[in-house]
């Protein structure tokens, strides 16, 4: 069959709006702020070989990372009509332990001819085989270990909550009690977690109908192969981009400011070589992995490299698994960029990311691509959790503070913005104080914390919060020491700063750091601002 290029388009909307939907659907039901106002959610949908095919735009640190959790589900369930499965073990293509990912198979469940011709989809001869994949991921707000909220420093993955490997939590249309049992029996908020797990499966419901639809309007042999399309679509225009970069070896390295345990930094290096349509992405002379929470798994690595490669795109294409078809990853196990277990992986996914896309932008503008100077570098991870003084039931808290966008060829950077590896928005204030022992004290953009230069880089923002209650304040941040870069002769940006407030004064807290604060205490984050761009003379 030829490639229609008005079907290509319908179909490149069709497939994404699936996923958008299972996105809006998995909002509007959650229980907790984190997902329902921050949007801390991917949803996507893959072919019945797994691959993925497209992806809503949600959160960019579960671009390339996603599949490989399919990928793992499939390797250890055969999942039938009815089944869907849970997971969020980063070793078996997680991020970290607070992403739990559904998984689940779409079945033409009606082989009789009610939905349309049988002869446009799978002959009756063959056995029922998936039609298409959905899956879902999205950050509960705590998921057992140590800390409130799971994202405290640590040393092993076991100190940071609940892994669950590939298992199913619905067995043929029913929920598996016994799975949820045990979930809800290692988390500190058990009703919160059960009503953010259903929307989850709700919206895998979603978006199984969704593509059920599709089908029974095209048939599935067109669905399908346009699917196919989408993917060397994706494929095709990746690699063109990658052809207008010169052929050569690009290098570029950054640093983590230490993982919490040691004043070390920690190197992140990558260089890319491109030759004609291809590209070899190599992390080789990145640190060794680390004893602190910093670590990041193979998974993250890829949707990094993902990420930083769609940016050069300068069209809408669909975000599927073609745009890694022309790009080899490196990542040397038992590196920070490939960490093997039982490295402690929360900060990896949050920060590590982070200043992998820096170094891989720092690459790629050697190479003579448009791309911005260093934005923040950090999600500036905030979590706070306690017993709630006015209910007398446990809470926990979870943010990610938005700080400045590095400076563009021709345009200044943007203030208080969510960057790169994350597209999360703030918690708003009033949904904060509705829902938690807290008050904002202060929300206000950072002045002059951007780099200078011909073009200005982004203001970060201050944060301050105080608390109504006894509770537990964890901070795991970064660009603390070091400053976002800006580039072509633009100034870096000011690092950020993290402080409580106390009766007796101020203290300044490390990047990475966790203390017990009591009621009347503020926290009180500045995060860092982005780098400009060009010489300011």
């Amino acid at each position: 069959m030829k490639v229609d290029p008005v079907k290509l388009e319908i179909f490149k909307s069709l497939y994404s709006s699936v996923a958008e939907e299972m996105g809006v659907s998995l909002r509007r039901s959650a229980f907790s702020p984190n997902i329902k106002e921050r949007r801390d959610y991917s949803c996507a949908v893959f072919n019945g070989k797994g691959v993925l095919i497209a992806q809503g735009d949600h959160m960019p640190v579960h671009l390339g990372s996603m599949p490989m959790s399919v990928r793992a589900a499939l390797e250890t369930l055969q999942l039938g009509p009815g089944d869907i499965a849970v997971l969020n073990d980063p070793y078996a293509g997680g991020t970290h332990l607070p992403d739990v990912t559904m998984v689940a198979a779409v079945f033409d469940e009606e082989p009789n001819a009610k939905r349309g011709h049988r002869s446009a989809r799978r002959p009756a001869s063959q056995s029922p085989s998936p039609l298409f994949y959905v899956a879902n991921r999205a950050h509960h707000a705590d998921i057992g270990g140590a800390t409130p909220g799971s994202m405290g420093r640590a040393d092993e993955i076991y100190q940071e909550g609940l892994r669950i490997p590939p298992v199913r939590l619905m067995i043929g249309g029913r929920v598996n009690d016994d799975v949820m049992r045990l979930i809800s029996a290692n988390v500190r908020i058990p009703e919160e977690r059960e009503g953010d797990l259903t929307a989850q499966l709700g919206a895998i419901a979603t978006g199984q109908t969704r593509l059920l639809e599709i089908v029974e309007r095209y048939g599935f042999r067109e669905a399908d192969l346009y699917a196919s399309h989408l993917i060397s679509y994706t494929a095709e225009i990746t690699r063109r981009v990658i052809r207008n970069l010169p052929d050569g070896s690009y290098n570029a390295e950054d640093f983590l400011d230490d993982d919490g345990y040691s004043d070390k930094p920690v190197r992140i290096s990558a260089r890319i070589d491109i030759k004609g349509d291809q590209a070899v992405v190599d992390f080789t002379g990145s640190s060794p992995q680390v004893r602190g929470p910093i670590n990041a798994v193979e998974a993250i690595t890829v949707s990094a490299v993902y990420y930083a490669f769609r940016c050069l795109i300068p069209m809408d294409v669909p975000a599927s698994w073609g745009i890694l078809e022309p790009i080899k990853v490196i990542a040397p196990p038992g590196t920070v960029v490939n960490a093997l277990p039982p490295a402690a992986v929360a900060g990896g996914n949050v920060e590590t990311s982070q200043r992998m896309v820096d170094v891989l932008m720092l690459a790629l503008s050697k190479a003579g691509a448009a791309v911005p100077a260093a934005s923040q570098g950090t999600m500036n991870n905030l979590t706070i959790g306690g017993t709630d003084s006015r209910t007398g039931k446990p809470f926990a808290y979870y943010e990610t503070v938005a700080g400045g966008m590095g400076a563009r060829p021709g345009l200044d950077g943007i203030d208080a913005i969510h960057t790169h590896m994350t597209n999360s928005l703030n918690t708003p204030a009033e949904a904060m104080e509705y829902a938690y022992p807290m008050r904002v004290r202060q929300y206000s953009i950072r002045l002059e914390s951007g780099g200078r230069g011909r073009f200005r880089g982004g203001d970060g923002v201050v944060r301050e919060i105080e608390l109504l209650t006894d509770a537990r304040v964890t901070i795991l941040s970064d660009r603390r020491k070091t400053r976002p870069y800006g580039l072509n002769g633009g100034e870096p940006a000011k690092p950020g700063r993290t402080s409580l407030i106390t009766a007796d004064g101020e203290r300044v807290l490390g990047g990475k750091d966790s203390v017990d604060a009591q009621a009347g205490d503020r926290i009180r984050i500045e995060t860092p601002g982005g780098g400009g761009y060009g010489s300011s003379g």
